[in-house]
């Protein structure tokens, strides 16, 4: 493993030393969308939106074409209209050939489990995102040695489930179980064996007890339960940081949420400094990756993913996040620099206009760089406040330094009272003794006061309580696990609304 090891870190040492010759986004996206619809058009999709009759057959703009003949799908739409017919094994429904996987994504807002499709061509797509991130690393001041040793993978369990015609589990347990031979057998961490395991308690608990054996040089997973684990691991085997056990640690790849709640927390977990990459990967592929330190993380545009991006605005919006008929989009080589876009993706695993959800913003433009600034259905805007998921992770993470604690996790309600005005309650998942709440409220209105210009105006009106109630960090997780969603992939939604926001009502009460 050492040689290999030493082979990557020469590899990306001299790749650095080339440049090589790239296309202009707007070529990468054309020819994508081009090589789509050439493989979609004898599908049972390609046909009924006539592909090869009224797309890929005429001499005009091919993109406004595929924008005015094919509509902008949900997921249930995709699912109820096609891709059920797939899960019933029949072929050629919106890719070429029968689909073998479906990930079951980790889903914040819905009680159900989606059921995604994952193609042979998306796997392989995922594998070319995974190639162009190591090659990346060679931007990064990482030691060689990093590259010599273990990469701890804690996704979902590669143990899939058959469900006659195909397979299903986590996403990152299909990638697992898909990954190159060569680093299955010589650089996965927690190996095999273990990773087949159903239960992650049972995953969680072989890791712990296997970690002295181990020497570990990266971490990739979501932030919470990367930071469950570290503290068992920490706790069970008695350290003061886990760079006592995994001293050649040097790199985190995270995503799913956004890191900033939980940096005071890895900071009490982690000794030496660290290399944190941020990646964005969900059940329907794997989309860019942070390219460089102190970059947004830069979108991958030659790999069966075609983007189009819907100013978030009311618009093509309504106030609960549904997209409206016919909205605006623009392609990457269109989008401005700080403004909200909804993402829509046409990929190699047959979803066409597919509003995947997510709200993204463009820090760099001209180096399709972005930061994920929340969900369509997870904004809070009651009355006028516009208050993204990225407004609260900024303010958490203030208050966490401000106050020298680690808050483990959060979630904000929004309700209307009697009066006709409105309150935030704001729910904190801490540990840290004798917390005062009262002072976490003041900190975290200030901080949205100074980030956010419509959450100011309206504190003066309408919003006119905000609330915190302190809760164990261990709360959020046994809800989840209540709830049925306990595992690697799962992720506490930031924001509830409706039947989810009394639900977890209903669970807090009947605790205290």
């Amino acid at each position: 493993m050492a040689i290999l090891g030493n082979l990557i870190a020469r590899s990306l040492k001299l790749r650095k030393k080339f440049r090589l010759p790239v296309a202009a986004p707007e070529t990468y996206q054309k020819n994508t969308l081009r090589q789509l619809l050439d493989r979609g058009q004898y599908t049972a999709f390609g046909k009924h939106y006539g592909f090869a009759n009224n797309l890929l057959s005429q001499q005009f703009d091919l993109v406004a074409a595929f924008r005015k003949t094919v509509p902008v799908h949900t997921y249930n739409d995709m699912y109820n209209q096609w891709w059920h017919r797939c899960m019933q094994g029949e072929e050629n429904v919106c890719w070429p050939g029968k689909v073998k996987y479906f990930a079951l994504s980790s889903g914040t807002s819905e009680a159900a489990s989606k059921h995604i499709p994952v193609t042979q061509d998306m796997i392989k797509s995922i594998k070319k995102v995974g190639f162009k991130q190591l090659y990346s690393m060679a931007n990064y001041k990482i030691p060689p040695v990093v590259f010599e040793k273990g990469i701890l993978m804690l996704g979902g369990t590669t143990s899939l489930f058959e469900k006659g015609e195909y397979y299903e589990g986590d996403m990152s347990g299909i990638s697992a179980k898909n990954m190159p031979r060569w680093v299955s057998s010589l650089l996965y961490k927690p190996g095999k064996k273990i990773s087949k395991r159903p239960r992650w308690e049972d995953r969680i608990k072989l890791i712990v007890e296997k970690a002295p054996h181990w020497d570990v040089g990266i971490v990739c997973g979501v932030p919470a339960w990367v930071q469950i684990v570290l503290e068992r691991v920490v706790e069970y085997h008695k350290l003061d940081n886990i760079h006592q056990i995994w001293p050649n640690l040097g790199v985190y790849i995270h995503g799913g949420v956004a890191m900033e709640p939980y940096r005071e927390s890895f900071k009490k977990l982690l000794g030496p400094k660290m290399t944190y990459i941020e990646t964005y990967m969900a059940s329907e592929g794997s989309f860019g990756f942070q390219a460089r330190p102190g970059g947004g993380i830069k979108l991958v545009l030659n790999v069966g993913v075609f983007f189009e991006f819907v100013p978030f605005t009311s618009e093509n919006f309504d106030d609960e996040g549904n997209i409206k008929p016919n909205p605006q989009t623009v392609l990457v080589h269109e989008v401005k620099a700080n403004t909200e876009y909804a993402v829509l993706l046409s990929t190699c695993s047959g979803a066409w206009r597919y509003l995947i959800g997510d709200v993204i913003k463009f820090t760099n433009a001209a180096e399709y760089e972005i930061i994920i600034v929340g969900r369509t259905k997870q904004f809070l805007s009651m009355c006028g406040e516009h208050l993204s998921v990225d407004n609260m992770n900024k303010a958490v993470q203030v208050v966490s330094e401000k106050m020298n604690i680690a808050i483990r996790e959060f979630t904000v309600c929004g309700e209307m009272l009697e009066s006709g005005r409105f309150a935030h309650r704001w729910y904190v998942g801490c540990d840290e003794p004798n917390v005062d709440e009262q002072q976490i409220r003041s900190l975290l209105d200030k901080t949205l006061c100074s980030l956010n210009d419509d959450y100011e105006v309206e504190r003066t009106s309408a919003l006119t309580e905000v609330s915190v109630t302190v809760l164990k960090g261990a709360t959020f997780i046994d809800y989840l696990k209540h709830m049925g969603k306990y595992g690697a992939m799962n992720k506490f939604p930031r924001v509830m609304k409706g039947k989810a926001m009394q639900d977890w009502k209903d669970y807090i009460a009947q605790k205290q």
